[in-house]
């Protein structure tokens, strides 16, 4: 099934992402990564997030262990949500500290690091791959139907009988 036919609740996209809960509640609701799929409409609604966002989300949470301040993260995720998050598995993203570079090519990240700007950066590829492999594992929801899409994880037999119930 295509993936922006998938969407993922809450707390499988802080599994896949790395993060909290509370951090993912935060960060919806002060608008750094919304959920593309499904936004909360009031108590008692789920979230619903799509691939792209929680491979947004990793991105977020690897910028915070290495120091990034919220604030230069909000820059570099708008400006991810107005390129449209197209490209984003060939993108490496470069900081400082201080500001987050775009680089489409090695020849930009060779250029950043001779100019002295980048110390450390995130091949946004490798990070696709880990939410690809932990997403595999996990369940997902159909944007269709709302069924349930049980993961490869072969210990979850709740997950799978509650499917053949339904």
């Amino acid at each position: 099934m295509a993936s922006e036919q998938i969407g993922y609740r809450g707390p499988t996209a802080c599994a896949a992402a790395g993060i909290t809960y509370r951090q993912l509640d935060y960060w919806a609701r002060t608008g750094l990564v919304e959920p593309s799929v499904r936004p909360a409409h009031g108590s008692g609604t789920q979230r619903l997030y799509s691939f792209r966002d929680v491979v947004v989300l990793k991105i977020v949470k690897r910028f915070l262990d290495t120091g990034v301040s919220l604030q230069n993260i909000r820059t570099a995720v708008q400006h991810l949500r107005e390129r449209g998050f197209s490209d984003l598995e060939r993108m490496t993203l470069m900081s400082d500290g201080a500001t987050v570079y775009e680089c489409t090519s090695p020849d930009e990240v060779h250029a950043l690091l001779q100019g002295g700007q980048g110390v450390f950066g995130i091949a946004v590829g490798v990070v696709w791959r880990d939410v690809e492999s932990a997403l595999s594992q996990l369940h997902g929801e159909r944007v269709d139907t709302g069924e349930t899409l049980v993961g490869h994880n072969p210990m979850d037999e709740l997950a799978r009988r509650r499917n053949k119930a339904v």
